[in-house]
């Protein structure tokens, strides 16, 4: 029995889970098209997410996306659902992080997870994918996937930061500061690929 998010992150790297996945898993990692994804995945699936993205192609940088109307993102990103809701959010997020930030960059370096918090449309699990996947930040996502896995092990906890501790903790002393980003962003795409693949 697997007791330790430790021995948990070692089992599923031994199934290979990521081969055919991009570096950090997430697509596009490192750019703010995680951030419109982030919000996009929101009570759907990511193969919704991808039409959305594939109708936005052109506007998936700051300055372009803040430059769309609301109603043309509408109609783009309807394949995700909830576009009446997310549409608003997104376009305000946009125009936040530009006014706060000026630049995409300036937000990967400086954003906080208390000033995403802030924002309307973003819980504590899109705000960590931002961390983790947009900024490059040594952030573990909690999802329902995360849960299901560590319920497999008889793992639970009654809050989201309870998961979040007990997942960060013992890789932060096992691993370097700056391996970090990279350890969290990948340990969420093998739990949640282990899910969908039924590995446990």
């Amino acid at each position: 029995m697997k007791k330790s998010a430790l021995a948990i992150y070692e089992f599923l790297q031994t199934k290979e889970l990521l081969r055919d996945s991009p570096a950090l898993w997430w697509p596009n990692a490192g750019t703010f098209e995680v951030v419109i994804s982030a919000l996009l995945t929101q009570n759907t699936t990511w193969s919704n997410v991808e039409k959305s993205l594939k109708n936005l192609e052109g506007f998936l940088d700051l300055e372009c996306f803040v430059a769309l109307d609301e109603n043309s993102l509408k109609e783009r990103i309807k394949p995700s659902g909830f576009y009446n809701q997310k549409a608003p959010r997104l376009l305000q997020l946009a125009k936040n992080i530009q006014e706060h930030f000026k630049t995409f960059e300036n937000f990967q370096k400086d954003v906080s997870r208390k000033w995403l918090l802030e924002q309307k449309g973003i819980g504590k699990e899109s705000a960590d994918v931002i961390l983790c996947y947009a900024c490059g930040r040594d952030a573990m996502v909690v999802d329902s996937y995360t849960k299901r896995l560590l319920q497999s092990f008889g793992i639970e906890f009654n809050n989201y930061e309870a998961y979040q501790l007990f997942l960060e903790k013992e890789l932060r002393q096992h691993y370097s500061q700056e391996a970090l980003p990279k350890i969290f962003a990948l340990f969420h795409g093998m739990i949640v690929e282990c899910n969908k693949k039924k590995c446990f």
